[in-house]
């Protein structure tokens, strides 16, 4: 890859908290329109690499560029690199005392500086897209998991950000509710939003993503096109780690 093909780029990035060492020397690349998905058991890393990312959390070493600006520098401008960069939790993370199209106009209007009107008629094509519109004056306890997911990445979308970080979006999810909110992933993905996303949703992986990333240890092991990462893992704890995903029947 060019190195100006990269929108985001990181280099040797690590990351300690006290005596753990999560992050280990990650060199990363996601182009413009690419959808990259992180893969990987629970504690691999996957989830504070992203929170990295979106400078929820500090590296420890390493640096992180967007757009060919280092965003780890000190100094560096957080409200920009946030209005880039859209982040989704497994947890939703609503605000519960707000309806959903609070929720959703609350940062285009305190952070773009949107009127009432912009904001809402930004959060409305958001809302009807994803099929919630009419939840619009509901608040978080009165909707559904998958309901308050979608909610959550139009909250997000509503900035209009250039790079979307999705962490286990379905993981919280009641097994029925998982298929709206991939739903709207692929209807992201096919419209060109750059997304990096970890998840243990291995067939949706291999359906969306350009390209594979497996991490053990807080380190990415092994990475390429999904059929080559999913069909011919060349890393004995990548084709260990598959095993046991077709092994549980969710590959």
């Amino acid at each position: 890859m060019a190195a100006d093909d990269a929108y985001l780029r990181l280099e040797g990035v690590e990351k300690r908290f006290g005596p753990a060492h999560v992050l280990r020397g990650i060199d990363l690349e996601v182009r413009e329109h690419e959808v990259v998905a992180l893969i990987g058991a629970s504690g691999s890393g996957k989830s504070t690499l992203l929170r990295c990312v979106n400078l929820l959390e500090p590296v420890s070493a390493g640096r992180i560029a967007l757009g060919g600006a280092e965003i780890t520098r000190r100094g560096a401008p957080l409200d920009a690199v946030r209005r880039e960069v859209g982040i989704v939790f497994q947890s939703f993370n609503l605000f519960p005392h707000l309806t959903v199209l609070r929720n959703v106009t609350l940062a285009p209007r305190e952070v773009l500086g949107l009127s009432r009107r912009e904001a809402e008629e930004r959060a409305r094509e958001l809302l009807e897209r994803i099929g919630l519109w009419e939840k619009r004056d509901a608040y978080p306890d009165r909707l559904s998991g998958g309901q308050q997911q979608r909610a959550a990445i139009a909250r997000a979308l509503a900035m209009q950000p250039r790079l979307m970080l999705l962490d286990e979006v379905t993981s919280a999810l009641d097994p029925e509710l998982v298929g709206d909110v991939l739903d709207l992933v692929r209807e992201l993905a096919r419209g060109g939003m750059t997304m990096l996303l970890a998840t243990h949703e291995m067939g949706f992986a291999r359906e969306v993503a350009d390209r594979v990333c497996f991490l053990d240890a807080g380190r990415i092991l092994e990475e390429g096109p999904p059929a080559r990462i999913f069909g011919e893992p060349r890393e004995a704890r990548t084709q260990a780690f598959l095993r046991r995903v077709i092994a549980a029947g969710r590959l």
